[in-house]
């Protein structure tokens, strides 16, 4: 049959693509993968200090599905769920002084794993000692409790953040999460239900806030954030950064907002009302396997301070995110609408990347490049083995501009 001249072209239609496609390399987690096992030389989050318990909590982390402990002398364990015996899972065990015991036959692990007691056999268990159920090391915090899942030898010191110590006695650590805040939702979230990815670039994409959180679903923070930045792109040793330069504001003078991202997956993103000042929050963005992830928070506040941090609801809505129906959502998203519609794995292959993405293209290229660095037996940016290259600096705020912003670093 002849094609009918009259119909109008069919160029752009979308039978026939191809099937689009994530980019596994940067996105995905488990044991074994180029990113995972990046992420596994460092030390991640995996739950509030006030969590771990004597009742044993399940974890899933980088893909990995674990349990969480205390001991009755207070020393967090985490180990892998099936008990060495006959696999059942720990997480129905009891938890006494030194240690949790398995359900089924009575079996007790310690925090690393070894077996103590095998009540069903003569004297306990004549070689118990051989027996050891796989475990993580831990350490705590700033109010969290922290998991390093890579190789023995290859661990690192469990880093300090500079905004977070030497604090006077007005002000404290307040740990959060895991939770919603931060990705537009609220504290009702836990796992978040996308690529970490998603969260981590939008962490490097300020002018989205202009088009999300002003113009197209109102004034989420204050009317300033409305304005287009002038924006520059910068490496810094642990990482990637933005300045976003707003001028002519409301407050009579320039200034300049400064975000990092600080290996492999840590933020500090300043007052969201453009108050000045440094950042009060150090963020992780902990993925808990190819589709989930979840945030945790450590803010300096004030030492009387007694609620949670988080932002209840923009200024521009009657209601909190979890209150809104899906009409509502429809009609105002924020960052949770936005990276949502993305899917639980962004399709890569479609993007049409462009010049005011450059932030989101420096740090790929960063991760790809650490993920070489791994793959190669060399150690990523961001550890240290020493106590004293633990302590991270980290510049972050916003910042009254009456100096000349630096040139971009050199890529």
């Amino acid at each position: 049959m002849t094609p009918n001249p009259n119909l109008p072209s069919d160029e752009g239609s979308a039978y026939g693509r191809r099937p689009p496609m994530h980019d596994a390399e940067l996105t995905e987690v488990g044991p074994g993968t180029p990113c995972g096992e990046l992420l596994r030389r460092y030390w991640h989050p995996i739950a509030l200090s006030a969590e771990a318990g004597s009742r044993p909590r399940k974890v899933r982390v980088l893909g990995e599905d674990l349990i969480l402990f205390r001991d009755g002398q207070g020393r967090p364990g985490l180990l892998t769920p099936h008990c060495a015996h006959r696999g059942t899972s720990l997480y129905y065990g009891k938890v006494d002084d030194d240690g949790i015991r398995c359900c089924y036959h009575g079996w007790k692990f310690d925090v690393r794993g070894r077996c103590l007691d095998q009540p069903c056999e003569p004297q306990g268990g004549l070689h118990r000692e051989r027996i050891r159920q796989p475990w993580y090391p831990l350490e705590e915090r700033y109010g969290l409790v922290f998991a390093y899942l890579g190789p023995p030898r290859k661990r690192p010191i469990l880093p300090r953040w500079n905004l977070l110590e030497n604090l006077p006695p007005s002000e404290k650590v307040l740990a959060s999460g895991p939770t919603g805040f931060g990705v537009g939702a609220d504290h009702t979230v836990r796992e978040v239900p996308w690529n970490w990815l998603q969260n981590m670039e939008n962490t490097l994409d300020p002018f989205h806030i202009p088009i999300l959180h002003a113009s197209f679903s109102g004034i989420h923070f204050v009317p300033d954030m409305a304005l287009m930045p002038e924006v520059i792109f910068e490496h810094i040793p642990l990482g990637v950064r933005y300045r976003a330069i707003y001028r002519n504001t409301s407050r009579g003078h320039d200034m300049v907002r400064v975000s990092p991202i600080m290996f492999p997956n840590v933020r500090s993103v300043p007052d969201g009302q453009l108050r000045l000042g440094p950042s009060i929050h150090v963020t992780w963005m902990v993925p808990i396997d190819d589709t989930h992830h979840c945030l945790y928070y450590a803010s300096r506040v004030p030492a009387d301070f007694a609620g949670t941090i988080g932002r209840a609801k923009p200024a521009n809505r009657a209601k909190v995110w979890s209150e809104m129906t899906e009409a509502e959502h429809q009609a105002e998203p924020d960052d949770w609408e936005a990276q949502l519609g993305q899917g639980p794995i962004a399709a890569h292959s479609d993007e049409h990347l462009v010049s005011s993405d450059r932030g989101v293209v420096m740090y790929r290229r960063l991760l790809r490049q650490q993920i070489q660095i791994v793959r190669d037996g060399g150690d990523p940016i961001g550890v240290s083995f020493d106590h004293e290259g633990a302590l991270t600096d980290i510049e972050a705020g916003n910042f009254a501009l009456d100096a000349p912003v630096p040139a971009t670093v050199p890529d």
